[in-house]
């Protein structure tokens, strides 16, 4: 795909490396329309969007609310037209053992149900509503694009994400799966699974903690956000790629 003037959707584009992603393709001349809860979050990552180059467009919504993404996509599809591709970023961690033992041995519940639950909303739940409507959009209007799931090295097994790892692997799963169920119509699905990157979530961490964290990473430091977006930039340039998650983590494995 060339993404000149192609219409790419970013959830979760309001930071981070939904913002990132965003940014570098402004840079290509796609047109950016990104979703996010804070919408001075959202404008912030539309101009920079714009002094990158291309157009860019902000939309408030909660990927965990049917009626949101539908009336997301709606005004998305009445602005520009037309979907080429969407990348489902949009995630929260609420990290917590399953169940906590104390020094005089007594067992308690670790992570509540409302941390579990509200992890699985927004990073598997969001993921399935926001590519339910893009897949309609693009079939409807004869669109060949691609599906891009931010997963996530998680996915395998990570002390403390009971929640996380759970719907990352449940996330991995459905690249699959809509891969060869959209294949049809000329739309590709494919996966990014990051290791560790300097975002807000790891720099909000205890440099203790981030330093033990950095050591188990082979090449010794964390990914850059510019690096999760040169690989999604990559995605949308092979059309030959589909159905796999590519893994971006310094080789560092959980």
């Amino acid at each position: 795909m060339n993404l000149n003037n192609k219409v790419i959707v970013i959830t979760g584009g309001g930071q981070g490396l939904g913002r990132g992603m965003a940014i570098s393709l402004a840079e290509k001349g796609a047109k950016l329309a990104l979703i996010d809860l804070s919408q001075d979050n959202l404008d912030e990552t539309a101009q920079l969007c714009r002094e990158a180059g291309s157009e860019a467009k902000g939309y408030t919504a909660n990927v965990a609310n049917q009626d949101d993404v539908i009336a997301a996509f709606n005004q998305i599809m009445d602005d520009f037209g037309e979907i080429h591709g969407l990348i489902n970023n949009a995630g929260i961690t609420r990290d917590a053992l399953l169940v906590k033992v104390d020094k005089e041995g007594n067992v308690r519940r670790g992570m509540d149900l409302s941390q579990w639950q509200s992890v699985i909303d927004v990073n598997l739940t969001g993921v399935f509503l926001c590519g339910q409507e893009a897949a309609i959009r693009m079939i409807e209007k004869g669109t060949k694009g691609l599906i891009i799931n931010i997963c996530s090295i998680s996915r395998a097994g990570n002390m403390g994400q009971s929640n996380y790892s759970a719907a990352k692997s449940g996330v991995a799963s459905m690249t699959v799966t809509w891969a060869k169920e959209l294949a049809r119509y000329g739309i590709r699905v494919a996966g990014i699974a990051p290791g560790f990157t300097k975002t807000e979530m790891t720099e909000s961490m205890k440099p203790e903690a981030l330093e033990k964290l950095v050591a188990m990473i082979p090449l010794r430091r964390m990914g850059d956000p510019d690096e999760i977006a040169h690989s999604a930039i990559y995605l949308f340039e092979n059309d030959f790629y589909t159905g796999r998650v590519m893994e971006i983590d310094g080789g560092m494995r959980l």
